[in-house]
């Protein structure tokens, strides 16, 4: 009896510290975690002491525009627009009627057309730097101060590569509050910054986020180098300032990624690096000077990189070399791979623009070059940037190929090759300057077709040996199959003589 008396004591016993651990498991998951923090404490500090250097851009622009057409303003402006309709809605006909009646019949008429940015004050006497595309084309600019005082602005310049203007006013009888700049480049991935402006014509707005990325291209000029941050951006907020938590500029913010308009936390500004000197000579000269050395570049792949015996793969490789540019004097030639710019490393082919643009004009730099498989140095002296160059990198053509004829007189790496005559070069429309190997046709499923190579292309080099007919190709090609290469890299040129590399696998 005692016996089993402890035993069933025993049993509740443990029954009981179960049903307690139990109900202790369930109170801590239940417990509420602690509050997670939405940022330092400084934020608040920052932002009072910025915000009135942070200004309204507003703009108006006289368009024309046919009845029941609208453009859309963007950036804050208001839309008018009929509904999109399905063809045979019975609808369209209701509508058609409403716009020519409201409009007055297919009349164009001027109208005038509002959009709202951002921007900041760098100095007291009235200089504001905001996005070239918030004051593109207007007619009016007008800077509204924190306060809601209005004053007329004019442009002192503007620069479309970086997307950057500077504006100027007069200053109202009280003091003006500025920022200064801060070193974009001593921004580390995830750190807190701040960003003010004015989203969707709301006036002065802060939001605070992390520094997401460094060094962002975003295909949006040959200059890309934007800082990304998940802190709200959204239309609006272009042209104004990025802040650290030291309260100074660290970027302007340009661009965001988003189907719908609104901030999904993928937001890029231009660095405070590359807009200090755009400024600083926008100030000076009213327009910004950039240093040209004169070539087309393309990057360097893997199968680049192994043809040219570059490892790891680096640089900029030279695809071509403007006769009146820095470059031709110097001794640069195409298949060369610039890796050292003025001190520069240049890892990748984007490094090459922004060292050169960031380059005084008329200064003598050291250029190093990969050629053959052996660095070289070349002394350059940069010239002018024009405004109206072509982009630097090289062009890829990307027409369909042609089918082939009688003519062909060798095959080699899906590619149907002929001899260049002067039918060849009527039909193709290449010019008596451009020499080599003309394509007639390529195969569909072969590497040459992923390349983007076709009918009308003309090898111009083999391994950056020259080739004058489909005989010397063939052998080329046969010769370095068997020294083992994996890949090999043609020097390529379109009818007009512009020029790229394609390497191909011999596979």
């Amino acid at each position: 009896m005692m016996s089993d008396a402890i035993s069933q004591l025993s049993r509740s016993m443990r029954s009981a510290a179960l049903v307690a651990g139990l109900m202790l498991g369930t109170a801590g998951a239940l417990a509420p975690a602690p509050a997670q923090a939405r940022g330092p404490d400084g934020i608040a500090d920052v932002a009072e002491k910025v915000i009135d250097a942070v200004v309204n851009i507003s703009t108006s622009q006289t368009v024309e525009s046919r009845n029941g057409e609208q453009k859309d303003e963007g950036r804050g402006g208001n839309r008018e627009a009929r509904p999109q309709l399905p063809p045979d809605s019975p609808f369209n006909e209701f509508f058609d009627e409403f716009f020519k009646n409201r409009r007055g019949g297919e009349q164009k008429q001027p109208r005038k057309v509002n959009s709202l940015g951002s921007g900041f004050i760098i100095d007291t006497s009235g200089i504001v730097v905001t996005n070239n595309h918030v004051i593109a084309d207007a007619d009016e600019i007008n800077v509204i101060l924190n306060d809601g005082t209005k004053i007329r602005a004019e442009l002192v310049g503007k620069d479309k590569r970086t997307d950057l203007a500077v504006l100027k006013f007069t200053p109202p009888e009280k003091k003006l509050t500025a920022v200064k700049f801060g070193d974009s480049d001593k921004l580390r991935l995830g750190e807190w910054v701040i960003a003010i402006g004015n989203p969707f014509s709301l006036g002065g707005t802060v939001t605070a986020g992390i520094v997401s990325a460094r060094n962002r291209d975003i295909n949006s000029g040959p200059y890309d180098n934007y800082i990304q941050t998940d802190a709200a951006i959204n239309r609006g907020n272009s042209g104004g300032p990025l802040f650290n938590l030291d309260g100074e500029v660290v970027g302007v913010n340009t661009a965001i990624i988003s189907p719908s308009g609104g901030s999904i936390g993928i937001g890029f500004a231009v660095p405070s690096k590359t807009v200090t000197a755009v400024v600083d000579q926008l100030r000076q000269y009213k327009e910004v000077r950039r240093g040209w050395l004169g070539v087309r570049i393309q990057q360097v792949t893997d199968e680049i990189a192994e043809s040219l015996s570059i490892k790891p793969a680096r640089g900029a490789l030279i695809a071509g070399v403007d006769d009146k540019g820095p470059a031709k004097p110097a001794g640069i030639e195409p298949g060369d791979v610039i890796v050292t710019f003025d001190g520069k490393s240049i890892k990748e082919m984007k490094d090459l623009p922004r060292a050169v643009a960031d380059t005084a004009v008329g200064k003598a730099v050291d250029v190093v070059i990969v050629r053959k498989g052996k660095e070289e140095t070349r002394k350059v002296t940069l010239g002018r940037l024009d405004d109206g160059e072509k982009p630097v990198e090289a062009s890829v053509k990307s027409s369909t190929p042609e089918h082939s004829e009688k003519l062909v007189t060798q095959k080699a790496l899906g590619l149907d090759l002929a001899a260049l005559t002067k039918d060849l070069r009527t039909r193709f429309k290449i010019k008596d300057k451009v020499k080599g190997v003309v394509i007639v046709g390529v195969d569909g499923n072969s590497d040459a077709a992923e390349k983007r190579l076709s009918a009308g292309d003309v090898i111009v080099e083999v391994a950056q040996e020259s080739v004058a007919n489909a005989t010397d190709v063939k052998n080329r090609i046969d010769q370095l199959k068997k020294d083992g290469k994996k890949s090999i890299l043609l020097l390529v040129s379109n009818g007009a003589g512009e020029l790229r590399f394609v390497a191909l696998g011999v596979n």
